[in-house]
């Protein structure tokens, strides 16, 4: 006896999920699907409304949940277990998509960066900064956490340390790519540093939050070298020249970090300070 309306073949069933046939003999034979009605030409025969229980399959899959558990739950039927199992995935879906938030920001950061750094080496060039959120280390703070005579790694180390145990500690995600703070000094010369600092995602309440302005920027790549010293001159000299007006803090910033700079040839920094009365 064949079944009646509402009743569909694998295949039409199939279709209707927007799966394959294999995948429902999958979940037939480990008992998360069972067809509703065996005809007796042996085929495999679903009820339209078995669509939900499929569809409800699906979403349990894409969240990461294991088929015993979602075969457990489809069994009970339990209100109660059923949204503790949702809840537990909603959790696992929002995770997962600060994950992926915080790798965008990542790759959007790290492809920006690559691009200004392909620009002409020393040559100073103005343009349109977005603003930038910083986790800004105090120079001094750092300096008190190092040994006596610390080589370059050894500082390295003690900043990466320190921003981590800051990152954990206030639950700020940054992509780890360093940067200098230098208060302008007298006449507009950068000071000495005062911060070294990492952009993090957004605004953040926390004590090492700053913020670097949007506005019209002054700024020059330094290319192929690690030492960035003549970049500060050149940029300078070229304000001095120009007769022009800057405004806050200048900022060195590494452009290539952890994917280009394993060779000095592949180093790319960036100095960079605000131009005071720019159209904004």
């Amino acid at each position: 006896m064949e079944p009646e309306k509402g009743w569909l073949t694998s295949g039409a069933f199939a279709a209707l999920c927007g799966t394959t046939k294999e995948t429902l003999r999958h979940y037939k034979d480990t008992g998360l699907l069972l067809p509703g009605h065996r005809g007796d030409n042996n085929y495999f025969y679903y009820h339209v409304e078995q669509f939900y229980d499929f569809y409800a399959i699906s979403i349990f899959r894409q969240t990461g949940t294991p088929l015993e558990e979602i075969r457990r739950c489809m069994e009970r039927q339990s209100i109660s277990e059923t949204a503790a199992l949702l809840r537990e995935q909603r959790y696992r879906l929002e995770a997962a998509r600060e994950k992926l938030a915080h790798m965008d920001f990542v790759l959007s950061s790290a492809l920006r960066n690559l691009e200004r750094g392909a620009g002409t080496d020393m040559i100073p060039q103005t343009a349109w900064f977005e603003q930038e959120h910083l986790l800004a280390l105090p120079a001094e703070e750092l300096r008190g956490l190092m040994v006596p005579a610390a080589s370059e790694d050894e500082m390295l180390i003690v900043v990466l340390e320190h921003c981590q145990k800051l990152c954990g500690q206030y639950g700020i995600q940054t992509d780890f790519l360093l940067g200098a703070i230098h208060p302008s000094a007298d006449r507009g010369i950068p000071g000495e540093i005062s911060h070294l600092y990492t952009r993090i995602k957004e605004k953040a309440d926390f004590p090492y939050y700053k913020e670097k302005p949007a506005g019209q920027y002054l700024y020059l790549c330094c290319r192929g070298r690690w030492d960035i010293s003549t970049g500060y001159t050149a940029l300078w000299h070229y304000i001095q020249e120009q007769g022009l007006k800057t405004v806050g803090d200048f900022y060195a910033c590494d452009l290539a970090g952890f994917i280009l700079n394993s060779v000095e040839k592949n180093a790319a920094s960036m100095i960079s300070v605000r131009l005071k009365g720019a159209a904004e």
